[in-house]
């Protein structure tokens, strides 16, 4: 992460690349075990912030997009999701817990 000062003197952090590949495949970890594993989509549900911990290459941005099931903004990033990877998303759209 390089933290860079903007025009009005905030410090301003950037993502690099390489951060930025390591937080969408951490996504993409993430979806897939949601997908398979019953006891994390459970937990997921319940407090996933908790549960996403283990995944520290995430940003606030993408754990954000995870919590509340944006899928428009995840597709953005990763492209099409097939149904396997989209599961726990809808899964928490339908929850409506925001």
């Amino acid at each position: 992460m390089v933290q860079m000062m903007d025009k009005n003197t905030q410090l301003e952090t950037q993502i690099t690349p390489e951060e930025k590949q390591r937080g969408r495949e951490a996504i993409m970890t993430v979806l897939a075990r949601a997908a398979e594993d019953r006891e994390f989509m459970a937990r997921l549900s319940a407090n996933p912030g908790e549960a996403l911990m283990e995944y520290f290459t995430l940003t606030q941005e993408e754990i954000a997009a995870l919590v509340s099931g944006d899928i428009k903004k995840i597709e953005g990033w990763l492209g099409k999701l097939d149904e396997k990877h989209a599961t726990w998303l809808w899964a928490r759209l339908s929850q409506e817990k925001w």
